[in-house]
């Protein structure tokens, strides 16, 4: 039995304020998010009968809209949970065990309202082999490989730097980014030195933020009032590699990338060249060319030339990140539910730098530094023939 097409987001928006938020809390923002997500929907909370979230409990988000859910996916594996939750809600309403489920995401990275502490579990890999050698954790554990990616592929500091530069430029278009004033390849060098060679511009945002998705079967989506065009999704993947970064098989790539966007596009039964527009996560610079290589929109060592020759940019081949990502856009720790957000947006071609003719996007989420992947393709109606 195929999914292909099968099921569609009907309802996808943000919380109404991103940046930030001090006056809410991480699961006020969860709530927030999914109330603006059914609105777009045209539904109501009773209409739910599946919840699926990360960072709060499912149950907690159910409870706080009054919703007594049939399904529960409490999924945590980091920044692409949001990519696993629409693949195991696509099984679940195939399958009959719901017919409607929100998929709810909400942090205060910035205010830390409501959040709680990072720290790893005593007896977790990270703790027992990482943690007593110094690592701070994501600023000093994520740019671990880009200095073997230099030595390997020979990429040049100032080709790293076009990453936060491509990006600024598709950030300027989009009046709910934070980041929009433009940039050059010599302001990203300036910047601070986070862990080399890493500088601050080549890193993420720190926000308050939320989002939500609103996932049915294709039937009955057709049938709903709601206030854009459904989003279908074509294709769904997902993988992980080792707890740890000194697990990896490799520095330069990622296997988990890899694995989950190949079983994605075979189940999409899509192209490459059939891609208009794609979303990488990026909470470091680098995260995106590994995923450029690992998806096989280049080859192995090509990405950063591919970006620095303006591929990515606007009226570039290959758009990406045109929200202007975790870099210039927003990033609240998770940030992949930000990139299914501005997927759907292109698809529906509502987006603030829309991309003329999007069909088919992909929207890749990692986790834990490489170790977790999610990706998903989504289509317009033309895309079911």
């Amino acid at each position: 039995m195929s999914l292909r097409g099968a099921i569609a987001i009907v309802g996808a928006a943000e919380s109404t304020r991103l940046g930030k938020v001090p006056d809410m809390s991480a699961l006020q923002l969860h709530v927030d998010a999914a109330l603006n997500a059914l609105a777009d929907a045209g539904l109501e909370p009773s209409d739910i009968d599946g919840v699926a979230s990360a960072g709060e409990l499912p149950n907690d988000v159910a409870d706080y809209l009054g919703i007594v859910p049939e399904y529960l996916d409490a999924t945590n594996v980091g920044g692409c949970s949001y990519m696993l939750h629409v693949r195991h809600a696509m099984a679940a309403i195939a399958s009959g065990l719901c017919s409607t489920v929100l998929v709810t995401h909400g942090e205060s990275g910035r205010s830390r309202v409501g959040m709680r502490p990072w720290d790893p579990a005593p007896q977790s890999m990270m703790a027992q082999f990482e943690v007593p050698y110094g690592p701070l954790g994501a600023p000093s554990l994520f740019p671990i490989g880009v200095r073997r990616y230099m030595a390997e592929y020979g990429m040049s500091e100032e080709q790293f730097a076009m990453v936060p530069v491509v990006q600024r430029e598709w950030a300027s278009r989009n009046p709910r980014a934070k980041l929009r004033q433009a940039i050059t390849v010599d302001d990203v060098l300036a910047s601070p030195v986070i862990a080399d060679p890493v500088h601050l511009s080549h890193c993420c945002l720190v926000t308050d933020g939320g989002g939500a998705l609103v996932l049915t079967s294709a039937d009955r989506a057709r049938k709903l009032d709601a206030a854009a065009p459904p989003v279908y999704v074509l294709g769904a993947g997902e993988s992980s590699e080792s707890s740890v970064v000194s697990g990896l098989s490799s520095l330069t790539s990622s296997r988990a990338i890899e694995r989950g966007g190949r079983a994605a596009l075979a189940q999409a039964e899509v192209a490459h060249a059939d891609v208009d527009h794609l979303m990488i996560y990026d909470a470091f610079a680098h995260v995106p060319l590994y995923g450029l290589e690992d998806l096989g929109f280049v080859g192995r060592g090509e990405a950063a030339a591919f970006v620095a020759d303006r591929n990515t940019a606007p009226d570039g081949a290959l758009p990406l990140n045109t929200n202007g990502g975790g870099l210039a856009y927003t990033h609240t720790g998770m940030y992949g539910m930000f990139a299914i957000q501005e997927s759907v947006r292109q698809v529906r071609g509502s987006a603030p730098a829309q991309v003329e003719g999007v069909d088919v996007s992909v929207a890749v989420g990692v986790g834990g530094m490489f170790m977790t992947s999610g990706t998903l393709v989504l289509g317009s109606e033309a895309t079911l023939g």
